[in-house]
């Protein structure tokens, strides 16, 4: 059960939803825009939101790997699917 001080720092996962939406929104805006092709530049992307949310988690939220609640560390995990997906969708291409 997390402390008293840990629920503070919990978001409800709407919210957290809400921000991966709106993350995976400007990465495909951005990705538009790269001169590299919409698939190279949106994988980049993808790949430095896997990075961010892999130091943002531990180092500046301090949020548990496995924890109870959505956390970066699960943003982490579904921007690493869609790095994936992206991966195998170029490929297929």
């Amino acid at each position: 059960m997390p402390q008293s001080s840990d629920m503070s720092r919990v978001l409800s996962p709407t919210r957290v939803i809400a921000r991966f939406a709106v993350r995976i929104a400007l990465l495909a805006a951005f990705a538009a825009f790269g001169s590299v092709g919409f698939a190279r530049s949106l994988s980049a992307l993808l790949w430095m939101s896997i990075i961010l949310c892999a130091l943002a988690a531990p180092l500046v939220r301090r949020e548990p790997l496995f924890g109870a609640f959505l956390n970066h560390w699960d943003e982490g995990v579904a921007f690493g699917a869609l790095f994936a997906l992206v991966q195998v969708v170029n490929g297929l291409a």
